[in-house]
């Protein structure tokens, strides 16, 4: 599809890799800067924390809040966003008989952690069932405001689901929250670099997302924004340096949470160079061709699976699940791997099985032909 990017990665030639989505690929010239950053820590261990570190954070997260619209000082970066939503679900002051309202195409680690947040303080976890396949944006809000009432405390929502590939449209649901005084935490985790995002125009009360995944930086980068009249109640999942810190910094979210015991953050700083990367290739418009191309072969499994519509065409990106007639998602997984060298996720979801293909700047038409034909062969 872009032939020219193509040899700005490294994934392995013998194998059509159409799983992006999973953990990303991080693309050369970025992992090269990765490189010399740790490079100059190891060059002066001292220097790079003691009088390097925080600066060069500063840098980037400047770079980071310029390219999704936010202020720097009100992101603070952490290696996944579940780690970032366990950090902001511990914080929050619930109440027992308090709700924490979600869906249930949550992804599935929070899932978990919202469980376990909700069980130890006595609050009601509850998972709106919003149908796929989906037909409308009214179908969607429906099916949250009908679990919203007077003990609704939390909104905790996907912008762009993990299982079900859709792009839900959660701003009417953010602005009815803030109506109602209700905070709103979106997982992003899909968007940065997928989509474009604003998050003062989004305005949602917390979001985080991975820049590992689709902004093609190394592994472990992810961000969480929190507006400032509500970091003093977000605290750290780990007390270190930053707590009462002796030196504090421009704030102290970004006190607590950057200062976290000696841990490597050369990845951090390689936001700069993943944003002039993404820049200088227009990557918006490489999204796009690959959104169409998603379509075109969503298209092509419904004609060959004889299947209805998932979802309208504007609520997809890069990527798409397909439900396939299948019994063992596993197996079936392994045999486009092992026989067809097809790397792309197949899995159980609720109560059927899908495929989740991925299109990123590297893969080719030729990629996706050979995936409708292996899964043809196989289910024939």
């Amino acid at each position: 599809m872009f032939p020219n990017l193509k040899n700005q990665f490294f994934l392995d030639p013998d194998i059509i890799f159409l799983n992006h989505g999973s953990f990303g690929a991080c693309a050369r010239p970025i992992y090269e800067n990765l490189l010399e950053w740790q490079s100059k820590l190891e060059e002066e261990p001292v220097k790079f924390f003691e009088n390097t570190i925080i600066n060069e954070l500063k840098k980037s997260r400047m770079a980071l809040g310029n390219y999704i619209n936010c202020p720097s000082e009100d992101l603070v970066y952490f290696p996944n966003p579940t780690t970032a939503v366990n950090a902001v679900a511990r914080s929050l002051k619930l109440s027992p008989g308090d709700e924490v309202l979600s869906t249930n195409h949550i992804y599935g680690a929070l899932d978990r952690s919202w469980k376990y947040i909700c069980d130890n303080k006595k609050a009601n976890f509850i998972k709106a069932q919003v149908p796929f396949p989906i037909e409308s944006k009214q179908e969607f809000l429906e099916s949250i405001f009908k679990h919203i009432t007077n003990k609704t405390k939390v909104i905790f929502l996907s912008h762009i689901t993990s299982m079900t590939a859709i792009i839900f449209p959660i701003e009417e649901v953010i602005k009815f929250a803030k109506e109602k005084n209700i905070l709103t935490i979106i997982d992003g985790a899909h968007v940065p670099g997928h989509i474009p995002l604003d998050i003062m125009k989004l305005d949602a009360d917390i979001y985080t997302g991975a820049c590992h995944k689709w902004m093609c930086t190394p592994k472990g980068i992810s961000f969480l924004y929190v507006k400032k009249e509500l970091q003093k109640n977000i605290h750290p999942l780990v007390i270190s340096w930053g707590w009462e810190s002796d030196n504090p910094g421009q704030s102290k979210f970004l006190d607590w949470h950057e200062w976290q015991g000696t841990r490597d953050m050369s990845a951090y700083l390689t936001i700069p160079a993943a944003v002039e990367f993404l820049n200088k290739y227009n990557w918006l418009e490489v999204g796009k061709r690959c959104q169409d191309q998603v379509i075109r072969t969503r298209n092509d499994f419904i004609d060959m699976l004889n299947i209805s519509l998932p979802c309208p065409d504007n609520w997809l990106g890069q990527m798409a699940s397909i439900p396939l007639p299948i019994g063992e998602a596993d197996l079936f997984k392994n045999s486009l791997l092992e026989k067809y060298k097809i790397q792309v996720p197949v899995f159980k979801w609720e109560e059927n099985i899908y495929l989740r293909y991925s299109i990123q700047a590297y893969n080719t038409n030729d990629d996706l032909n050979k995936l409708l034909s292996a899964v043809k062969e196989i289910l024939s």
